[in-house]
This record gives C-alpha cells, sequence and structure tokens, in this order.
C-alpha cells in the first residue's frame, strides 16, 4: 500500500499523486469524471484539487463546474471525511481578486458547490499584489477559526511575497501557508527551483506541482512526426522543438524501459522525489489513463536514474 504524505506542518496526509479537477465538466463529462475518481480512490489515493475557476473557460460554462461534479460525487460515495479536497480562489469569474470580502463569498461559494462544511486545503489561486498580505492572510485565518478551511497554501505567488506571508502569519500568530502549489515539471524547472524553492523549504511547506506532466508532453505521446489531437496539443508539443525537450524524452524512455512502466510514472517520480514536493498533480480524462499517473505511488527511481533526468532537463 503506498505510503501516505504529510502536507507541510498541517495535519493532512495525502497520497503522493494528487488527482487534477480542471477536466471535470470540461474534457470529462460527470459520468466520465464520476468513473476517473472512483478509480483513483479505490486505488487509494485521497487528494483532490480542484478550483473555483474550473472551467470557466469553456464555452457555456460559468466556472465552477468541477466543484459541482465533486460535490455530487462526495453526496452520493458519502466518503467525504476520506478525501483531502482543495479547491482555490481569485479566479472565478463572479469571484475575482484576493479582497478580504471576496475571499470569504468565494469561500461560500465553493461550499456550497462542493456540498460540504469545510474546505482541507484553500489556496489563492494567482496572488494580488496590489492586496496587503495581512488582508489576505487575515480573511484566510478567519475562514480556518470558523471551521470552514482546514488549512492554507498559495499557488502562483513570488518568493518575496510569500515571505512577507509567512512572515505576518509568524508575527501575528494567524493561519499560515503549509503548502505552494508551483508550475514545475523536467521541462519546467525554473518556474520553481531557486528562491522560490528555497523559502518552501525554509517555511517547511509542500509543494504540490501543476502541469507536472507538462501538458502532456511527459507522457511520452509526443513524438517527431506523430499528430496529436487535443486542447493542449500545441502547447505540449512545442517541447519538441528544444534539445531539452528531446534529451529528456530520451532519458525518460530508457528508465521507463528499464523498469516496464509509462513514461509518465518516472516524469511524475523524479518530481515526487525533489525537494519539498509532497503530490505533484496531474489529470485524467478517463480511467485508462489513472495507472501511469497512480504508478508514481510505487516507483522508486534510483540516484543514479534521478541525476540522469536532472541532468537532462539541465
Amino acid at each position: 500500500m503506498t505510503s501516505l504524505r504529510k502536507l507541510g506542518s498541517s495535519d493532512l496526509e495525502v497520497f503522493p499523486l494528487s488527482l487534477g479537477g480542471n477536466v471535470f465538466g470540461w474534457t470529462a463529462d460527470e459520468a466520465a469524471s464520476f468513473a476517473v475518481l472512483d478509480a483513483y480512490t479505490a486505488a487509494g489515493g485521497n487528494f483532490v484539487d480542484t478550483a473555483d475557476s474550473y472551467s470557466a473557460w469553456v464555452d457555456g460554462n460559468s466556472g465552477g463546474e468541477s466543484e459541482t461534479i465533486i460535490g455530487k460525487w462526495l453526496a452520493a460515495r458519502g466518503n467525504r471525511d476520506d478525501v483531502v479536497i482543495a479547491t482555490k480562489v481569485s479566479q472565478h469569474p463572479d469571484f475575482q481578486g484576493l479582497s478580504a470580502a471576496n475571499i470569504k463569498a468565494a469561500a461560500e461559494a465553493s461550499l456550497r458547490r462542493l456540498g460540504t462544511d469545510h474546505i482541507d486545503l484553500y489556496y489563492t489561486h494567482f496572488d494580488k499584489p496590489e492586496i496587503p498580505v495581512e488582508e489576505i492572510i487575515g480573511a484566510l485565518d478567519e475562514l480556518v477559526k470558523a471551521g470552514k478551511v482546514r488549512a492554507i497554501g498559495a499557488s502562483n505567488i513570488s518568493a518575496a511575497r510569500l515571505t512577507e506571508s509567512l512572515a505576518f502569519s509568524d508575527r501575528e500568530g494567524l493561519a499560515r501557508y503549509v503548502a505552494l502549489q508551483p508550475h514545475y515539471n523536467l521541462v519546467s524547472r525554473d518556474t520553481y527551483e531557486g528562491e522560490l524553492q528555497a523559502v518552501a523549504a525554509r517555511g517547511g511547506l509542500a509543494a504540490v506541482p501543476y502541469f507536472a506532466l507538462a501538458s502532456g508532453f511527459l507522457t511520452g505521446k509526443y513524438r517527431p512526426g506523430a499528430s496529436v489531437d487535443g486542447p493542449r496539443a500545441t502547447g505540449a508539443g512545442k517541447h519538441l522543438e528544444s534539445d531539452r525537450g528531446r534529451k529528456v524524452l530520451a532519458a525518460l524512455d530508457d528508465i521507463a524501459e528499464s523498469h516496464t512502466v509509462p513514461v509518465a510514472t518516472v516524469a511524475l517520480a523524479w518530481l515526487a522525489a525533489q525537494p519539498t514536493v509532497a503530490a505533484p498533480i496531474a489529470s485524467a480524462r478517463t480511467v485508462e489513463q489513472l495507472p501511469a499517473l497512480l504508478g508514481v505511488g510505487e516507483l522508486t527511481l534510483t540516484e543514479e536514474e534521478l541525476g540522469r533526468l536532472t541532468e537532462a532537463s539541465a
């Protein structure tokens, strides 16, 4: 059985692969989403990631579709206490920004859609530097004290603002970020490594990287001369044009073959082994896509293999 990982300084314990809910209500309808959620939890998964804005970018959607589907699934399965639900605030069309009033109103809307009385992990989705950290942390602290949020995190935030936020929480004895959600993967390392990772390490935060598979590139399905249909194909395919992308793919292929596992499993295992990382996020539109993701809990790469991937991705 895959061991759970502690999420920073919180009391939350999570599976080492967070299931991305961005596809629910977008490329996966309600029935497909239920099937994926069922298969993920049946395999021991317990960490579902969503946001109040998912999937407002789809024609006919208004935001909150993913939360609504997850809420219906939780109600149908009666398993709320077995699942760690993470959602985010600042990007919903009706709840833009990080003012104190908006944070509280957006949280109430998320709670209604999720059909629950608490959010396990509540992220600021995109930092808004024009809002003082005192206002943001103050509002989040009120939600924690009210029992509506168990732990708080930040996504898409600078090292300076994260440092300032942690210092304010410590100084005032208020709720403190326990998790950070950065853009981070084998072909995008500078989006996290460096000062931001150092701040997370010093502060004892757990990293939960998004775009863990680089929009599908790190699954290995993008190859020279191959055409891939899908909403992310253009962006993912661009990595084939770089030396780094090709070197990473070659190293992944060799290591995956030696372990007899999918390429995606190796890419996720490298990420899960990096300092501060607790659980990469990856999404699945179908049940068939899940095993390659879930395998991260069982695959331990050698130091030589980790080093080879680190060198190829430099």
